[in-house]
């Protein structure tokens, strides 16, 4: 159980979770807020998440790149504690359950949401998997941010209040972003093994300098997007999350100096610490605004 646990990267569950408690915050504010959808979203996102997670260990698995050499939490297949076979199953079984939970949205938001599921499901797999795995091509950058920022805020936030607003926009860039630094912290520590399995990464393509202006821009920008809500005329409480800006700029020197497993382990784990506590702070910002 401990593996298959660690298969699903707990640490990246924040990614899910974030958008629809971001996405709700904002139906609250706007006095659309209902509780069924907003579970059910919650739900979809997390066994997406998860689902994601194992295809990305079986998938890497099979390309070659999680190895001995791979630096970073244990992997179920390429340790040889979860078999191909049973990895392989897990990730479908967790992207049907996916599919199911996903069509109790149908009333809240109507038959267009099946190809917003279908589609996650299909990138999900599609990160790490098919003919032109994601992942492997520089593309998982814009599909973090995508799917775990626009479509899971703006998605939550229509099936509660039947449209799209600006601010659900605005709102959504801030998951997105911060999850892809998530991301950037896992490709600058596996630099090396994605290099020599081919998994051509943003930073494998452009450098670890890359990475790094990256990581810090996406900081950057989501301090600025509560200000930008804030002359949009939401009240001052929206600036809760500019608490965190020393947090923000010491993750970046974080990343700069990190040596060694443990310290990217450590850091994976501020990281998700750091997008729980900007969500909580923005969404308690959005509720009092």
């Amino acid at each position: 159980m401990n593996i298959w646990i660690e298969s699903a990267r707990p640490k990246t569950l924040p990614a899910a979770i974030i958008p629809v408690m971001l996405g709700t915050a904002l139906a609250w504010h706007d006095g659309v807020m209902q509780v069924v959808p907003a579970l059910i979203c919650l739900t979809f996102a997390l066994l997406i998440q998860i689902g994601t997670n194992f295809a990305n260990d079986y998938c890497d698995y099979l390309k070659g790149a999680d190895t001995e050499d791979r630096i970073g939490p244990k992997r179920g297949v390429a340790s040889g504690e979860i078999s191909v076979a049973s990895m392989k199953r897990a990730t479908w079984i967790t992207f049907v359950l996916a599919i199911i939970v996903g069509c109790f949205l149908i009333p809240y938001g109507g038959w267009g949401l099946i190809a917003i599921g279908l589609l996650s499901v299909v990138c999900g797999y599609a990160y790490t998997g098919g003919p032109y795995p994601l992942g492997y091509n520089g593309l998982a950058d814009i599909f973090v941010f995508v799917f775990f920022g626009l479509v899971a805020v703006m998605a939550t936030y229509f099936v509660q209040s039947g449209i799209i607003t600006w601010n659900s926009f605005f709102v959504a860039c801030v998951p997105g972003l911060l999850s892809v630094n998530l991301l950037i912290v896992n490709n600058y520590r596996d630099y090396e093994t994605d290099k020599a399995a081919g998994k051509r990464t943003l930073i494998v393509r452009y450098g670890r300098g890359f990475g790094k202006m990256q990581h810090f821009l996406s900081h950057l920008i989501c301090l600025l997007i509560p200000v930008h809500l804030f002359f949009r005329g939401f009240s001052v409480c929206v600036l809760l999350p500019l608490l965190l800006a020393p947090m923000a700029f010491r993750l970046h020197a974080g990343l700069l100096t990190a040596k060694g497993g443990s310290q990217f382990i450590a850091l994976l784990g501020k990281t998700a610490l750091y997008l729980m506590l900007s969500a909580i702070l923005f969404s308690f910002g959005l509720v009092f605004a």
